[in-house]
């Protein structure tokens, strides 16, 4: 594992943007006092890698903010990107003494990190804790599923709109936003991590991304600031239903 920094700064549970989201959301006062005495925050900068597959992971945590990439590489070294890290996604499994895939912060990072051993005995004295990771591990299954059906049926328009929706819904439920007006995001990924995520070439992300633009699904200032005047639309577009599909 490449060598990151510590955060000269420390975060009260209480004032945690992801509270509402996080590992910890079901936490009593007192129990948030007990994973005050066991958490460490770390700073990744981007590109870096936060862990290798294979590597003995001593820690597990929750992303605050920034994105990472999950990466599987094969033997002859061909990689695919098989998931994102979004603030508030788990990073690390209890029970599990190595990294199962490469994380990679693709953005500046900030993580809250727990010691792995005092957080796994945590878990067995602290329900709360135990059937919140339960619901995380679910929804994430049920979004790997979802995802499934993107990659294997979906046109690449409805690709690149399922993505795009999926961090718009994303952003406005971290930053406790409303859907019914115009939601605006920074893309978190480049054209080139967006085709290798959506397993689509670059020259098609540009060409769809620009169609939306043209049609008014979405606007763009810069390259990363998206504005999506209209959520229904973008739904329709992913061929999702209103109610938000595929959101975790």
């Amino acid at each position: 594992m490449l060598k990151q920094d510590n955060l000269s700064v420390t975060q009260d549970c209480h004032d945690c943007p992801i509270r509402h989201r996080a590992v910890c959301a079901r936490c009593e006062s007192d129990e948030l006092g007990l994973l005050e005495d066991i958490k460490y925050y770390r700073r990744f900068e981007a590109g870096q890698t936060v862990i290798w597959s294979g590597d003995r992971m001593d820690f597990v945590g929750s992303v605050v903010s920034g994105i990472a990439t999950l990466t599987q590489t094969m033997e002859d070294g061909r990689t695919q990107m098989v998931g994102l890290l979004l603030p508030s996604d788990f990073v690390g499994r209890p029970g599990r003494g190595t990294a199962a895939y490469d994380v990679v912060a693709t953005t500046d990072m900030v993580m809250c990190c727990f010691r792995k051993a005092p957080f796994e005995d945590m878990m067995n004295r602290t329900p709360h804790i135990a059937q919140r990771l339960l619901e995380m591990t679910l929804d994430e299954l049920d979004a790997a599923r979802e995802w499934m059906l993107v990659l294997g049926r979906k046109t690449a328009r409805e690709k690149i709109a399922s993505l795009l929706s999926i961090i718009a819904r994303r952003d406005a439920t971290l930053n406790l936003g409303a859907l019914d007006g115009p939601v605006s995001f920074d893309l978190p990924l480049t054209r080139e991590a967006m085709a290798d995520y959506l397993g689509l070439t670059l020259e098609t992300v540009s060409r769809q991304v620009s169609a939306l633009k043209k049609d008014q699904v979405i606007t763009l200032e810069g390259k990363r600031h998206v504005t999506v005047p209209d959520m229904s639309r973008l739904l329709e577009e992913a061929g999702d239903d209103t109610d938000g599909g595929m959101l975790v």
